[in-house]
């Protein structure tokens, strides 16, 4: 019964700060702008084949396979970790072992699974301490970056040797008369023998750091570049359905292009007189999408390490794009929320994300392409160029020469429309 409390007060723990956590999640989002959600099918159907099948990560095969098979594990391991829950509550002992051959295969999987992610921590941890990885690497990956993906994968790893420790000591506690099968620990089991009491110890030492471990990793995800765990999911399910290369068009501009053509047109009345922001200054001025995105970053670099222009030695880095906007909106973002009209003198373009690096982007979308969870980096970036454009005439000279002719000439040329077909005036002759 004692245990049984404790693990009340340590549940409703947990389930308090999380709650605290998803709040201020969900006021952050409530400051940036609307973005468009439809094709429910079609977003089920990507979901299954990027998340589910883990498509985008077998563009690696090898560590693609590792990482997936991490994946898959964890999916399996829920559920027992939910049984866990469950029995802690309710003080049961192994709630669905009642679904039998179900159950049999669940834990079968589960074990397996234990195993295999305990292997593929070890070898994650090998890579970023003693192999340099380019991607690993960039400005963007500040020391605390690196100490926040070894705390997680030590704690994955933890998590799997106390799982592997529950399975062995109920295989041996309970001589062939247990609930499950483990397909891997039985074999083990022969080898980390005792007496009742010890095996005893063990479980329940096992038992109590897993769950703990589970309930501390789920409160800390949020503020680690780990979150991806809670939103790669969702911003598959989310992600833009149109063409890569395809950037939309904004509202307020094509009011006014709309009007000079069709100047009987009408429009809703209560649309507000003075236009929002053209563009991206500020993390506040982003949509959902765009936030949800830089949340989702697992900040693999497997965009910036096929981003043309950082190949070439250009500034701009696709990932640290979408991490320099989640660390600004966590900046001004709690501020924000207190006072709507909060201004620190800062602002997302500039203190975070220079010119340089906008106007380096080529937009191929070869790291939207390449991301595994279906962020579009170029969709933010020419929003920003908008902003500098539109907001600011600060785009490059060579620019604003061609925006000059098109005002001036209509055309892109430093020609006047009177002298455009100049160059074929001889033509006839010649061809006589």
């Amino acid at each position: 019964m004692n245990k049984q409390i404790i693990f009340i007060i340590v549940l409703f723990l947990t389930i308090a700060v999380f709650t605290y956590t998803a709040r201020r999640v969900y006021l952050l989002f409530k400051l940036t702008k609307p973005f468009p959600v439809g094709d429910w099918w079609k977003r089920v159907v990507l979901t299954f084949k990027v998340v589910l099948a883990q498509t985008k990560i077998f563009r690696f095969p090898a560590i693609g396979l590792v990482h997936a098979i991490t994946f898959w594990g964890f999916i399996v391991i829920a559920l027992g970790s939910f049984e866990m829950i469950i029995d802690g509550v309710f003080g049961t002992e192994r709630f669905f072992s009642f679904t039998g051959k179900l159950y049999d295969l669940v834990m079968a999987l589960g074990d397996l699974f234990a195993w295999l992610i305990l292997f593929a921590m070890i070898i994650f941890l090998t890579r970023r301490l003693f192999l340099k990885i380019k991607r690993f690497q960039g400005v963007e990956m500040k020391p605390i970056s690196k100490i926040d993906a070894n705390i997680a994968l030590t704690i994955i790893l933890i998590l799997m040797i106390s799982l592997i420790g529950m399975n062995i000591s109920y295989v041996n506690m309970n001589a062939g008369n247990y609930l499950g099968v483990y397909t891997v620990s039985k074999l083990v089991a022969p080898y980390f023998t005792g007496d009742s009491h010890s095996l005893h110890l063990v479980y329940e030492t096992s038992w109590w750091i897993h769950i703990l471990l589970i309930f501390i990793f789920a409160n800390i995800l949020p503020y680690s570049k780990h979150f991806h765990v809670f939103m790669s999911a969702p911003n598959v399910f989310l992600s833009r359905l149109e063409p890569l290369g395809y950037l939309p068009n904004m509202e307020n501009v094509m009011k006014e292009v709309k009007l000079m053509m069709e100047p009987d047109a009408t429009f809703d009345e209560t649309e507000e007189d003075t236009p929002e922001r053209f563009g991206v200054l500020d993390a506040e001025d982003v949509t959902w999408k765009n936030y949800l995105d830089s949340l989702a970053c697992t900040q693999c670099g497997r965009c910036t390490s096929v981003c043309p222009a950082n190949i070439t030695g250009k500034l701009l880095s696709p990932r640290k794009v979408m991490v320099d906007l989640r660390s600004r909106m966590k900046e001004k973002g709690s501020k924000l929320i207190k006072d709507s009209n909060y201004s620190d003198g800062k602002s997302l373009i500039r203190n975070y994300i220079t010119e340089e690096e906008l106007w380096a982007c080529t937009t191929c979308n070869a790291c939207a392409q390449e991301c595994p969870i279906n962020i579009n980096h170029p969709t933010l970036i020419m929003d920003m160029r908008r902003y500098l454009v539109m907001e600011e005439a600060a785009a490059p000279a060579m620019l604003n020469t061609i925006f000059t002719n098109i005002e001036n000439n209509g055309a892109p040329w430093q020609f006047s429309p009177e002298d455009r077909m100049l160059w074929a005036k001889d033509l006839a002759m010649n061809k006589k």
